[in-house]
């Protein structure tokens, strides 16, 4: 692509034993890891991907579910063993990391859209037990790292055009000089949408710097940003309106003009300092994001209830983290304790309005909400990973803290004003067996929380005016236990097969003048199995194959409003069977290219079941690029086909929607292509 990559002659074709920092905290082998940890590399993530969306690598991954939702107003659903399935917007119930700096907020609403493709060199996920040894809201860890600047300079430029009006636009510079490195990035993304009113542009602008201030440290400043200006929100489809016609949007869409403006920035630092044996990690970062929301709630709606049809907010977010990392040398093996404590906030000045003023539809009208809602975390913990013979163990507790303050300046219906504090502690154990050098097995097990949103606490059930702060926060206990093997040198297979037991689901309780409020249903219980094979077939072929099995039920029954779910009923937003594959062949160093596969079963849209679920599909996608080199100049081409055979499918479902607007259709054959020049400084 436009950012540089390293070339095929230069690069195994596979990455049998990744390296990864999630989970250990430390640079390690994935291979030698008592947990599920995947690395997707630089290189997955550039060959013949269009990097707009996350979902096109995370697919990749056993035990995640990636819906691209075709619309840009809500960003992509992500859930990890059924984790994160239920959110209507953004990603929620996963712990989203660049750089390191949180990309979600500590009540855990998360947006994957401020992950920039472009500068990225790996992305790391990290799922089970271990994963709530980053706080509440961590059913599962997404981090992205973007590279450093490094090499002769270098500046590229890319053009990509395709389906529905998609054009990608992208200028590059980085490397290093005098010791400090670079990266500069900018790219701007159009789009008409599949679906009508579903139009979007993108700005993204990325910009670090690395160095070494001395011998024993080394650090780096980053800053990114994420405009998006009007982007159209053609909201769900109900069942009959996708089957007359998949681009359709409701009537509602178009007549309140629903839409979204997202002005998002941050600035980060990270500093590492070796003192012997023992490093010290720092992070810090600050940032704001502003949103100005249209949504199609009815005119019909009481002045007088809290909320309006226009979501306005201006948010300020900061935090950081410092951890130690101690060998204690004098015990026998390989023995590390860590500590650390993670601060992180963001405070929320919050307004909304009706959308309708007395003569128009879909504008700013009277206010209807004035508040401010601050969420802070401060979570230390503790963790020890030690290497002793053929066993690798990791033990640790993590303190974790969240609280929501609410400051109502509204009060025409009543002070909502308020507060709720969440902690618990969350322990977490694994220990692994080398039973060859090519053979290991583990077992897991941890507790963790997950906090309600602030969206979720934004309304009481019924006709009530005020915040729900009598939600309580689920709870789970989570046990896995797994093989890694390699095999004939040439093939990597991970198993997993895991059972999560969760108390206090957070689920809808109703929906009235368009605000949705939640309860704590009883127990649910998932079970499941991931597998994952990485294999290189011969010198010019390889194949990757990630297949998640999920049964993931409610384990007592509870009333939703005035109606009975009963127990053994399927939550809702997760598939039973996800499987992906690819081949992938590389006949020369100048040409790559590769078929992609992705099934996916029926989805339940709510928590009856009696809804008609997405039906299941399955789809195929080719992709292809081409590399020349002349000198200093590096010229490369990229040629891209989804849904080869052109299925019209569900891509997404919205969970519980009150209007029965459940489903988000996908597009149908879609073509990409793209062009980059690169030229190196000597």
């Amino acid at each position: 692509m436009a950012c540089p990559t390293l070339s095929h002659a230069d690069t195994p074709e596979i990455v049998l034993d990744s390296t990864v920092v999630t989970g250990s905290r430390s640079a390690s082998s994935s291979f030698d890891l008592p947990y599920s940890v995947d690395s997707v590399s630089r290189e997955q993530i550039n060959d013949g991907q269009l990097r707009i969306n996350a979902s096109e690598v995370l697919s990749r991954v056993p035990g995640l579910v990636v819906q691209n939702r075709q619309n840009y107003a809500q960003d992509l659903q992500i859930s990890s063993r059924g984790f994160g399935a239920r959110s209507a917007f953004g990603v929620r119930g996963l712990k989203l990391i660049a750089d390191g700096i949180p990309a979600s907020t500590p009540d855990g609403q998360g947006q994957a859209a401020t992950f920039n493709l472009d500068t990225a060199d790996r992305i790391e996920v990290l799922r089970g037990p271990a994963a709530t040894q980053y706080g509440s809201n961590a059913g599962g860890v997404i981090q992205m790292f973007s590279r450093d600047g490094e090499g002769a300079p270098r500046i590229g430029a890319e053009t990509l055009v395709g389906s529905d009006g998609l054009s990608k636009n992208h200028l590059t510079a980085e490397g290093a000089a005098d010791g400090v490195g670079f990266v500069l990035d900018a790219s701007r993304m159009d789009t008409d949408g599949y679906r009508d009113h579903s139009a979007a542009r993108r700005d993204q602008t990325f910009a670090k710097v690395n160095f070494k201030p001395d011998d024993d440290s080394k650090m780096a400043l980053i800053y990114s940003s994420l405009e998006q200006n009007g982007t159209q929100d053609p909201l769900g489809q109900t069942w009959a309106a996708y089957k007359a016609d998949p681009r359709s949007v409701t009537a509602g869409a178009l007549t309140y003009n629903t839409r979204k403006s997202i002005d998002h920035q941050q600035l980060g630092m990270n500093y590492e300092r070796y003192f012997g044996d023992a490093t010290l990690q720092v992070n810090a970062y600050t940032g704001t994001r502003s949103v100005l929301q249209y949504l199609s709630i009815p005119q019909k709606t009481p002045a007088n209830i809290r909320g309006g049809g226009v979501v306005d907010f201006d948010r300020k977010f900061y935090g950081g983290s410092v951890h130690w990392l101690q060998p204690i040398s004098k015990a026998p093996g390989d023995l590390t304790i860590i500590a650390g404590l993670d601060y992180d906030r963001s405070q929320d000045d919050r307004t909304g309005y009706q959308n309708y003023t007395a003569t128009e539809l879909g504008v700013k009208g009277a206010l209807a909400r004035d508040e401010v809602d601050t969420a802070t975390s401060l979570d230390p913990f503790v963790q020890t990973n030690w290497a002793l013979g053929d066993w690798t163990f990791q033990a640790g507790v993590r303190h974790s803290t969240m609280k929501m303050d609410v400051s109502d300046h509204y009060l025409s219906n009543g002070d909502a004003s308020g507060s709720k504090d969440y902690q618990q502690n969350s322990p977490s154990v694994s220990a692994m067996y080398a039973f060859t050098e090519k053979l290991h097995g583990y077992i897991s097990a941890g507790k963790g929380f997950e906090t309600p949103t602030q969206a979720e606490m934004a309304y009481a059930p019924g006709a009530t005016e005020g915040f729900n702060f009598g939600l309580k926060p689920s709870t789970s206990k989570q046990y896995e236990i797994g093989l890694k093997a390699k095999v004939l040198n040439d093939t990597r297979i991970n198993l997993a097969v895991f059972q999560i037991t969760t108390d206090d689901e957070l689920v809808v309780a109703g929906s009235n003048n368009g605000r949705t409020s939640y309860q704590n249903a009883g127990r649910t219980l998932r079970r499941g199995l991931e597998l994952g094979i990485d294999s290189q077939l011969g010198e010019q072929w390889s194949t990757q194959i990630a297949y998640t099995h999920l049964v993931a039920q409610y384990d007592s029954d509870f009333t939703s409003g005035a109606t009975l779910i009963d127990k053994g009923n399927n939550l809702p937003g997760v598939p039973k069977d996800t499987l992906f594959g690819e081949l992938d062949w590389k006949p020369r160093d100048w040409i790559s290219t590769a078929l992609e596969g992705m099934y996916r079963s029926k989805v339940y849209v709510e928590d009856t079941n009696d809804q008609k679920p997405a039906p299941a599909y399955a789809v195929f996608n080719w992709r292809a690029r081409f590399e020349q080199k002349v000198e200093h100049w590096t010229f490369h081409q990229t040629l891209r086909l989804d849904n080869l055979l052109d299925r019209q499918y569900v891509g997404s479902v919205i969970v519980g929607d009150s209007n029965n607007r459940y489903y988000e259709a996908a597009p149908g054959r879609s073509w990409y292509a793209g062009a980059g020049v690169q030229y190196q400084f000597e």
